[in-house]
């Protein structure tokens, strides 16, 4: 391939082959495949971290499937650490594809990933980003992850440009120094946008292209909006996306026309260039520096038989002939960091800007389409779209996807545009396939416009210890990570559902966050857990980090938990983790944890703390049953944390504020369904604990310096454990609903008694006594007193199911004079009166008995008895 060859094709002239690109787009990707078949290169060179060429051949392997991304990380710090996105879209992956297809060299030439690493360590001192700071440029620094928004990141999300549609420059980076551009990071789609420095936009005078410097400000603030809006505005557009799509998406590559897509836009990317310059910021220069030398190195080996896929924006400045010299000297003395580089699976939701941290595009899934697919492009969409629709139970056919296209193609030509695009597909399917409603829309634009697909990793690519230990356990689980978001229920008492269960436990341990527990809703046994999982691409540098604790995931997470349990400051965070460790069966860990946990229990004197700790203590107790764990030291623990409870809280009590009096309440009522629990296996020490706790609910139900929230809830846990009969709870409450007692104490003490979601409501439904009381308080509070109580009862009432307030309102509707009267009751609502309804109760005892099995020849007393399954008689 000669420069003359390439330049009867309309090729720039001699020297390598520069095709400049729209990173993740399918455009630029079809046009690159074009050109390599055309000019035959005898290399092929790629902008990207040099380290990872020898992570090149893998991309060959039949397990390696895109979207994938190029994963570098400090090998003293793996929270620091940078991404390098692939779709099959992406022009570079195409030009590497094409490489091993052809065995052609192919090579890595932008700045090393040892460099950028070391500069986004240095940003956060300049830009005030501490060791959490987030992406900067495309790069994800310490412990960051992918969504924080702290140092930098903040910064580029609050530029105008910084993620604009499909086409903005998302690595393009507008605070200071932070120019780890890494567009395959950053995920640009188009890397066009200068890197301007704060340093210019403060110092309008630093003129690199001769020009007054008030002109090139108002300039660069032009191009740091957008870049493609420059062009777009040129060719008579006012959406840059919609100029884009036109120019390059949908334009098909002719015969003999491979290279003029790549000199029209380094064209137009020199005359920006030439205009707005490189926007002072030095650490682009050095990349492209680096580039050219790279370049270099590759025409001596190879001659000019060489390709260059980079960003558009960079063409210029490769093609730029400068001094070996000059260019050695700008990438000298550049700080390092020792660097590990690996494949790790990537998402399309992650490529998405919507996601967070991604490659700046909006649409992957539709982009994946355009590329995938080798004709008509519009009528397999919509089949697409249909299919998942009816997937979805919705009613569509072939005729709604004959009229979709139709309307797709229709809109296109009223827009003057040469094909429809995604704004034009969208708008047909919401008015043909959604009748016009966006609910079905966002299901589409969820799984097909942005996708669900998770990339994968030959087991070849290199790994940390623990990585590889996760995949075998993984394997061997048969519990492969997926994109797509999902509940997973597990049986505990299955072996293969348990491991899922402890790996999930261990990797929460270590902050790899693939599971989150949510509540099951068929079973609230022991032995079932319910997990919401999604593997995110963020989690391998999760992995990584806690690589530090150990080479196996069982190793990791006991070393984690022994230091965490050091660690921890507060009681409840040490007993919540003697409960993960349990979870996670870490035996090894456990006497540890429960050696700090009975430290701070001996010294911590707060009964506050000791009621946050001791609930997921006991907690842990029953584990011991499905999952075989000895909990015997554990109970006595949670005994000797109940006892000192006892002691402590009656005085801790008296004196409170309303905020300490709610907050106390909850105390009372977490200590009470611990206690509960514990006193089913009580330690051998620690004999009659539910006695003692009702003895201090006793207490507190009569004490004048408790709260009247406290006081009240102690009187109805009393009278919920049968330890309290319905006259004395009766005369209690009409003790405090007397006119004696201050309004306010009053509605604090009804408020604990019938409040919140503890089933006060059905208490007096059921117990027209108790609602005849308050009724009559209520009534009788005075004017100037009901204002302040209002909010008090509001709360109470409000928590109700609204079929418990409903009834209340019929039975208070009845009024006092009539609540015992049968006839009253049959005005109102069927069922409610003083007196028990035989009628009513005998109806249902046939079906009792048959669901109890108590009825034929073997029934009670030997009578058989014909039994009537009519219900007619309930509902009377």
């Amino acid at each position: 391939m000669t420069g003359t060859a390439r330049g009867g094709s309309g090729a720039a002239g001699d020297g390598p082959l520069l095709l400049g690109v729209r990173h993740h787009g399918p455009g630029s990707a079809r046009a690159v495949r074009a050109a390599l078949d055309a000019a035959r290169p005898r290399a092929v060179l790629i902008e990207g971290p040099p380290e990872a060429d020898v992570l090149i051949p893998l991309a060959a392997e039949e397990d390696m499937r895109p979207p994938v991304a190029l994963l570098a990380h400090a090998v003293d710090e793996p929270g620091r650490s940078a991404f390098w996105p692939l779709a099959e879209f992406s022009p570079e992956w195409v030009a590497i594809r094409w490489a091993l297809e052809h065995d052609v060299p192919a090579r890595f030439i932008d700045l090393p990933a040892t460099h950028t690493l070391a500069w986004s360590k240095d940003m956060e001192g300049e830009l005030g980003g501490g060791a959490g700071g987030g992406r900067e440029g495309g790069v994800d620094t310490a412990g960051g992850g992918a969504n924080s928004g702290t140092g930098a990141v903040a910064a580029l999300r609050a530029r105008p440009d910084a993620g604009h549609g499909a086409g903005a420059d998302a690595g393009a980076d507008a605070t200071a120094g932070s120019d780890v551009e890494a567009e395959t990071v950053a995920g640009s789609a188009v890397d066009v946008t200068p890197d301007t420095d704060r340093r210019a936009e403060a110092d309008p005078a630093a003129d690199s292209g001769g020009r007054p410097s008030a002109d090139r400000s108002a300039m660069e603030t032009d191009v740091r909006i957008d870049p493609l809006a420059v062009l777009a505005e040129a060719a008579g557009y006012d959406d840059p996306e919609r100029w884009w799509e036109d120019v390059v998406e949908h334009r098909g590559v002719g015969e003999g026309d491979a290279f003029a897509p790549f000199l029209v836009l380094e064209e137009a990317m020199g005359a920006l260039r030439e205009a707005y310059g490189s926007g002072g910021h030095d650490r682009d220069l050095v990349r492209e520096a680096y580039m050219r030398l790279q370049v270099r190195a590759a025409q001596r080996e190879f001659g000019d038989a060489v390709a260059v896929v980079c960003g558009a924006w960079h063409v210029p400045a490769l093609r730029q002939k400068t001094a070996v010299a000059a260019d050695r000297s700008l990438v000298k003395g550049l700080p390092k960091v020792k660097t590990d580089m690996t494949w790790v699976p990537w998402t399309y939701r992650r490529l998405a800007r919507v996601s967070g941290y991604g490659a700046g595009i909006d649409s992957p899934g539709w982009y994946g389409h355009l590329f995938a697919v080798p004709d008509r492009p519009v009528e397999r969409w919509m089949t697409k779209v249909a299919g998942l629709l009816r997937g979805e139970d919705r009613i569509v056919s072939s005729a709604h996807v004959i009229e979709a296209v139709r309307l797709a193609e229709t809109l296109a030509a009223m827009r003057g545009r040469p094909l429809p695009g995604l704004g034009e597909t969208t708008d047909a399917v919401r008015a043909v396939m959604c009748e016009g409603s966006d609910v079905p829309l966002a299901l589409v634009h969820d799984r097909l416009v942005v996708g669900d697909v998770l990339g994968e990793v030959p087991q070849a690519a290199p790994a940390v210890p623990l990585q590889r230990d996760l995949d075998r356990i993984q394997r061997r689980l048969r519990f492969k990570p997926e994109a797509l978001e999902r509940e997973l229920e597990l049986d505990l008492r299955k072996e293969t559902d348990a491991g899922r269960s402890r790996l999930l436990h261990r990797l929460r341990l270590l902050g790899v966050a693939w599971g989150e527990p949510v509540a099951s809703r068929g079973s609230t046994g022991t032995f079932r857990e319910t997990w919401r999982l999604r593997w995110e691409p963020e989690l391998a540098v999760r992995v990584a980090e806690a690589g530090v604790w150990g080479t196996t995931v069982l190793a990791a997470a006991t070393a984690k938990a022994e230091a965490d349990a050091v660690a921890a400051q507060a009681l409840a965070d040490v007993t919540g983790l003697a409960e993960r460790c349990l979870l996670a069966e870490l035996p090894q860990a456990l006497p540890v944890v429960m050696q700090v946990l009975a430290d701070r229990a001996a010294l911590d004197t707060d009964v506050g703390h000791l009621a946050q700790a001791l609930p997921a203590l006991v907690r842990s107790l029953r584990y011991g049953d499905v999952r075989g764990t000895d909990t015997g030291a554990l109970a006595g623990v949670a005994a000797g944390l109940a006892e000192r409870i006892f002691v402590g809280l009656p005085p801790a009590c008296a004196a409170l504020d309303a905020d300490a009096a709610e907050e106390m309440r909850r105390h009372v009522d977490a200590v009470h369904g611990a206690v509960g629990l514990l006193g089913d296996a009580p330690a051998p020490d620690h004999r009659d604990l539910r006695g003692r706790w009702h003895s201090v609910l006793r207490v507190l139900s009569v004490r004048d310096t408790v709260p009247g929230v406290v006081r009240g809830r102690a009187v109805r846990l009393l009278l919920d454990d049968g330890e309290l009969g319905q006259e004395e709870a009766a005369r209690l409450m009409g003790l405090v609903l007397s006119p004696g007692t201050p309004p306010g104490d009053a509605a604090a003490w009804i408020e604990g008694f019938v409040g919140g979601g503890s089933g006060g409501g059905m208490l007096l439904v059921h117990d027209e006594r108790l609602l005849g009381l308050v009724d009559s308080w209520l009534t009788g509070v005075p004017a100037e007193a009901f204002t302040d109580v209002l909010p008090l009862l509001r709360r109470t009432f409000s928590a109700y199911e609204p079929g418990v307030r409903r009834t209340l309102g019929e039975l208070v509707r009845r009024g006092p004079g009539e609540r015992g009267s049968v006839t009253a009751a049959g005005s109102g609502i069927p069922g409610f009166a003083a007196d028990l309804d035989p009628g009513r109760a005998d109806a249902v005892l046939p079906v009792v008995r048959l669901l109890l099995g108590l009825d034929g020849p073997g029934g009670p007393g030997g009578v058989e008895e014909d039994i009537d399954n009519d219900l007619v008689g309930v509902a009377g």
